[in-house]
């Protein structure tokens, strides 16, 4: 049998499994087939692994699109994740009237996404939640966010009045009664916040770790036993979304039965990377903050033994403009689509010799499972021929300028990361290789959207 595509040669990363050597052959898109070492075959194209991995693309499980150039990161933000081995991402979608503007933003996206890409709904009022299981048939769209750190004050600066407990409760109901409904939830008791603060802040304090001192991790992990406890309640599993305490994630190991809806971990890759005391001020702004490295250590102990399920980078593609002109004016978030694999292989593998197959679940395998990503995340025939490539002994110095995303900075900026992707691989079509576009990627972008069925 003749095949489109040879990865040739490699060591296939099996997520959650193990690794072995071997070739994967890609028919018509899918996976056709696991060749063992020494086996031949044909194919129009062959690709060379030898010494490098073959892993699933990484899917980000938490990204903004829209929040740098509105529909235009459709374009830039994804060729950026299609040079650093990122096949798929879910995005939040957050608006007044989710029925009228979904299928404009999905359109969007169809015609400008070079990987395939998935909607979380963003619920700030009482209508997203009671039409949800509506939504979630018409759209395929079977994952819920609510913004806790959107309650009283802070909530209604934004124009959002209807965030309280109340909203989280009925969000958990509405989604237990879709398949395979989950709620991801910020977790962050805005309603303490100022009273750490105003004192910090009236002690004329402009550090990074300023943003961590007038939000402490407790509050934080406060959020999350609420969260928990109301899912047990509803019936309905939760995912808490970037986690960055470490004593929220001691406090969701405790709280874990097999009696109960699921409490699962998502974390950021800066939250594993950096930490307050990282050398990039203003640019290290985030919600939930930076913390320590203590946090950081207690993170990568739970992506190591499970207890962290997925990891994403929370990308939103701002300018440096905005990250400022201090902390306490800057803009929260920054950009990390292109950094997911550079730190996962240099932090997780090669410095906390965590097993590859380990943090590649994390990015592929668990995210398919937790947001019904039928045909991902997973090397075997039948499967959507979805890969990242890396040699994990190469090198990949982070420079912005490197990638056309609409974001002019990055906080990894002049860091060297041991592990480099050479290629990536959407359903079986070259999307990048060695750090550049493949030939006619930029031309005809062929993402899809990834309906969920219910």
């Amino acid at each position: 049998m003749s095949y489109d595509l040879i990865l040739k040669n490699g060591e296939i990363v099996f997520p959650g499994e193990g690794v072995a050597r071997g070739s994967v052959a890609v028919k018509g898109g899918k996976i056709a087939a696991i060749l063992q070492p020494g086996e031949t075959a044909e194919a129009t194209r062959v690709i060379d692994c030898t010494d490098r991995w073959i892993m699933p693309g990484a899917i980000d499980p938490h990204t903004h699109v829209g929040f740098g150039a509105k529909e235009d990161d459709w374009t830039t933000e994804t060729r950026t994740a299609a040079m650093q081995g990122v096949t798929g991402l879910m995005t939040f979608w957050r608006s007044e009237d989710l029925d009228k503007t979904t299928p404009e933003w999905r359109d969007a996206g169809e015609a400008r996404s070079v990987i395939d890409f998935g909607f979380h709904f963003g619920v700030t009022a009482r209508r997203h939640v009671e039409d949800f299981p509506k939504l979630a048939a018409k759209y395929g769209v079977t994952s819920l966010k609510v913004y806790l750190m959107y309650k009283g004050e802070t909530g209604r600066a934004k124009g959002f009045t209807e965030v309280d407990d109340a909203l989280l409760f009925q969000a958990l109901q509405a989604a237990a009664t879709v398949k395979g409904g989950v709620v991801g939830v910020h977790c962050e008791n805005t309603e303490v916040i100022p009273v750490f603060r105003e004192p910090v802040k009236a002690s004329g304090r402009m550090d990074l770790g300023a943003w961590d001192d007038q939000s402490p991790g407790f509050l934080e992990t406060e959020n999350v036993f609420r969260v928990a406890y109301f899912g047990e309640k509803a019936g309905c599993p939760v995912n808490i979304v970037h986690m960055s305490a470490g004593e929220s994630l001691d406090l969701v190991r405790k709280m874990r039965r097999p009696d109960r809806p699921a409490i699962n971990v998502e974390t950021c890759i800066h939250y594993l990377a950096l930490t307050r005391d990282s050398d990039i001020g203003d640019l290290g702004k985030v919600n939930p903050p930076l913390r320590s490295q203590s946090d950081a250590d207690t993170l990568w102990e739970g992506v190591r033994d499970g207890a962290v399920q997925t990891i994403g980078s929370d990308h939103v593609a701002r300018k440096r403009a905005t990250k400022g002109p201090d902390i306490w004016q800057a803009s929260a978030g920054f950009p990390g689509l292109a950094q997911i694999w550079p730190v996962l292989v240099s932090e997780g593998f090669h410095k906390r010799g965590i097993p590859i197959e380990t943090l590649s679940a994390a990015t592929s395998r668990n995210v398919a499972k937790l947001y019904n990503l039928s045909g991902k995340g997973r090397i075997a025939p039948g499967y959507d021929a979805d890969f990242a490539i890396v040699d994990p002994d190469g090198e990949t110095t982070v420079r912005h300028t490197d990638y056309p995303s609409h974001s002019d900075y990055s906080p990894y900026e002049g860091t060297t990361f041991r592990g480099a992707v050479t290629h990536t691989v959407l359903r079986g079509m070259l999307l990048s290789e060695n750090g550049a576009l493949a030939e006619g990627v930029d031309a005809a972008p062929a993402g899809k959207y990834l309906f969920r069925a219910n």
